[in-house]
């Protein structure tokens, strides 16, 4: 390559990366030379070419810095056979790679090290189903991360017709600003402990060390099927956006913690039946003058295996039943919750016998409201 911009321009138009005579040739060549500034090779301007990609390979290669290791470097480097390192990227969610593939740095060897001190203490397969767990919740953050980006930044830029380069410079600067990201992880893993054992210890049953007793609820949106079909995809992500933020927000406000959101259903615990009452009663009144979100939910309380993060047992499936059995603007608990929380703020009306999937005898129900 000469130390000229014209062999370098020729030297992209050899490979396939610029044409002086497209309408963007300027552009083009000002952001491959930015990207060349970066530290990016040739080959890898092709590679990254090819897979489509070029505004974003100076971020793709900050994202992991550093000398890349084979997957049987990074078996050398730590006490995992190869195989058992194909077994936890896939317990992560993660694809599979070739052997060959260079895939992996020096920072992987270190925490594939922590990932051994944690197989000796708990067992391998523990530490398996821990790595699921860990998995799919950064799974969701890193797809989460791309969508902020693409809303608040790319979309701007787009609109107002910046370029390859700016996009470019954009995608850097937000990978850079990840850097932050760490600590408050970290933080809000010490914070979510403390709350999360605190839980626990108020649920525990006595007669089960994996066992604890709350209040689970389900929350869906009425209609939500119609209204994904026939909203655009900016008026159906506002209305997602909206119903996330407001079920998490009512849900921790009163003690709670929301397990997960199903499309438009949100599965949450309490361990007081009152509080589930209320964070019900709640975000159905929050709702009560939105023109297209319309809640209805269940509530039960009982005992609820906890186990990798989430809720299992017949209480979880009896309050989503009594879900999908309620009207709009209607939460049906059971008589055990109703004798539970009733302490004069809320007033249970009988809403009859019903005969549920799943249950061989009739669960009698009642529909909760204030006082």
């Amino acid at each position: 390559m000469g130390d000229g911009a014209g062999p370098r321009a020729a030297d992209y138009e050899a490979a396939g990366l610029y044409d002086p005579r497209a309408a963007n040739a300027a552009e083009r060549l000002a952001l491959l030379e930015w990207l060349v500034a970066q530290g990016i090779t040739l080959a890898e301007l092709v590679r990254n070419r090819d897979e489509g990609s070029l505004t974003g390979i100076a971020a793709d290669l900050a994202l992991r810095r550093g000398e890349r290791l084979t997957l049987a470097d990074l078996a050398a480097a730590t006490k995992l056979t190869p195989a058992q390192l194909e077994e936890l990227r896939l317990a992560a969610g993660l694809p599979p790679i070739a052997s060959d593939e260079p895939a992996f740095t020096a920072e992987d060897t270190a925490a594939l090290t922590s990932f051994v001190l944690a197989s000796e203490m708990f067992g391998a397969q523990a530490a398996l189903q821990f790595s699921r767990v860990i998995g799919s919740s950064l799974a969701r953050v890193a797809e989460a991360t791309i969508s902020l980006f693409i809303r608040t930044v790319e979309i701007g830029l787009r609109e107002t017709g910046a370029g390859e380069l700016a996009l470019a410079r954009a995608n850097l600067e937000a990978v850079r600003r990840l850097e932050t990201l760490p600590p408050v992880i970290q933080s809000f893993l010490r914070w979510h402990l403390e709350a999360a054992t605190r839980r626990f210890r108020q649920g525990r049953d006595p007669q089960s060390l994996e066992a604890t007793r709350m209040t689970v609820g389900f929350i869906d949106v009425v209609g939500f099927t119609l209204l994904a079909r026939r909203a655009s995809v900016h008026d159906l992500g506002a209305v997602v956006d909206r119903f996330e933020a407001l079920t998490h927000d009512v849900t921790a406000a009163h003690g709670g913690r929301v397990v997960k959101l199903i499309g438009d259903a949100v599965m949450f615990v309490s361990v007081r039946a009152a509080d589930a009452c209320e964070i019900a009663l709640t975000l159905i009144e929050r709702f009560a003058d939105d023109p297209v979100v319309t809640p209805r939910g269940g509530l039960a309380s009982g005992r609820l295996l906890m186990r990798g993060g989430d809720y299992y047992g017949p209480t979880v499936n009896l309050a989503a039943r009594m879900g999908d059995l309620a009207v709009p603007n209607e939460i049906l608990v059971t008589s055990e919750l109703a004798t539970e929380a009733s302490a004069g703020v809320y007033r249970f009306e009988p809403a009859g016998k019903r005969l549920l999937k799943g249950f061989d005898a009739p669960v009698t129900l009642f529909s909760v409201t204030r006082t």
